[in-house]
C-alpha cells in the first residue's frame, strides 16, 4: 500500500480564462475544483493508475470537510486529522491564448502542536500497513520545518520507503534524513544546493549534489522530463529521461503526476529507467486537462515509447 501525506490539504480551483490581464474582468471559459494540494494529487494519480493509495495529512473547517467528501466521492481512501483552523483555498488561471498560468496560493491553515502530535500517531499507524510512504507539499502555519525529517527518521525505523517533494528550509532539513527519493523542480533544487543551473551539464552535477547532502537518490523534474541520480543495479548511475515538450492546456500538478508515475512504476518492481519514463509520460499526459493529479491511462501508455531515458556524465569541475 502506498501512503501520501498532504500536511496543507486545499480545494483547488483551475480557471481557464483567454487573454487574461491584470486588473480586467474577466469570464472563464473552462473551470475545474478539485481536492488538492500535493500529497492529494498524487494520490488522485496514483489510484487512476490502479495503485492501492491512501490520502491523509490535516483537514480543517468546512473547506477540509470539502477536501474529505471530494476525496471519498472520487473513491480515494482517506484518513485526515481534523484540525480547528481552516483549510486553505487556491485560485490557478491558464491563460490558453499564451499558455501563461497565474497561481494564488492561500497560506493555510494555523496547526497547534497538540494537532501535530495526533498527526504524527495517525501517520505512524498507518504506515505500520504501508510499503512506500509519499510526503508532498508546504508546511501550514505553526509546523516546524523539521517535522518531515523528524517523521522521515521514525519511518525509516519501521522499515517504509520514503519520497519526499517539498522546497525551503523543511526539504533542507529533510534530506539530511535521508529520504529514499526528493524530487523537487529546478528552483526548487537550485534553493537546496544553493547555486542557479545555466546548463544542463549544472544541471546532470545538481542531482549529484542532492545525493551528497543526504538523499539517497534525487530526482529534479524539469519541463520536458527529469535528471536523476538513482542506484541502477546496485551501482550509482545518473539519467536524463525526455520527452519533446508539446502544446499545454495547464500545468498545475505536472510535477505531482511524474511522481504519482514514477511511484506507481517502482511499487510494481519496474527498474530505475522504467520508472522515470513511466513518471515523465504521466507529468506530459497531465499537461493536458485542466486539474491537477488528472491523468489518463491509456494516454500515458501510448507516450511511454516516446520518452527517452539515457545515462549521461557529470561535469568534472576544476578544483
Amino acid at each position: 500500500m502506498i501512503l501520501t501525506v498532504t500536511l496543507n490539504a486545499a480545494i483547488d480551483k483551475s480557471l481557464s480564462v483567454p487573454n487574461f490581464r491584470l486588473g480586467r474582468r474577466h469570464r472563464s471559459v473552462e473551470q475545474a475544483t478539485l481536492a488538492g494540494g500535493k500529497g492529494v494529487n498524487v494520490a488522485r494519480a496514483l489510484k487512476t493508475l490502479g495503485q492501492p493509495v491512501i490520502a491523509t495529512g490535516f483537514a480543517g473547517g468546512a473547506t477540509g470537510t470539502r477536501v474529505v467528501e471530494q476525496l471519498t466521492a472520487e473513491s480515494i481512501l482517506n484518513d485526515f486529522v481534523r484540525i480547528r483552523d481552516e483549510s486553505r483555498t487556491n485560485t490557478a488561471v491558464h491563460d490558453p491564448t499564451n499558455g501563461e498560468q497565474t497561481e494564488v496560493n492561500e497560506r493555510g491553515p494555523a496547526v497547534t502542536p497538540g494537532e501535530v502530535e495526533l498527526f504524527r500517531d495517525k501517520l505512524l499507524y498507518l504506515a505500520r500497513g504501508a510499503d512506500v510512504v509519499v510526503m508532498a507539499g508546504s508546511l501550514p502555519r505553526g509546523v516546524e520545518p523539521d517535522l518531515y525529517s523528524d517523521l522521515l527518521r521514525e519511518l525509516h525505523r519501521i522499515g517504509v520507503t520514503t519520497l519526499i517533494d517539498t522546497d525551503g528550509e523543511p526539504l533542507r532539513q529533510a534530506v539530511r534524513a535521508e529520504p529514499h527519493v526528493i524530487s523537487p523542480n529546478i528552483l526548487e533544487a537550485e534553493e537546496l544546493v544553493g547555486h542557479e543551473f545555466n546548463d544542463d551539464d549544472d544541471r546532470v552535477h545538481a542531482v549529484r549534489e542532492m545525493t551528497a547532502l543526504g538523499a539517497r537518490e534525487a530526482i529534479m523534474t524539469t519541463p520536458d522530463g527529469c535528471f536523476a541520480a538513482m542506484q541502477v543495479d546496485g551501482s550509482p548511475a545518473l539519467l536524463r529521461a525526455r520527452i519533446e515538450e508539446r502544446e499545454t492546456v495547464a500545468a498545475v500538478g505536472a510535477g505531482d503526476a511524474f511522481l504519482a508515475g514514477f511511484v506507481a512504476s517502482r511499487y510494481t518492481g519496474s527498474d530505475p529507467e522504467d520508472c522515470l519514463r513511466f513518471g515523465v509520460a504521466c507529468g506530459a499526459e497531465s499537461t493536458q486537462r485542466l486539474g491537477a493529479g488528472l491523468v489518463d491511462l491509456a494516454r500515458v501508455e501510448r507516450l511511454v515509447s516516446d520518452v527517452q531515458v539515457k545515462r549521461v556524465e557529470a561535469r568534472v569541475t576544476s578544483p
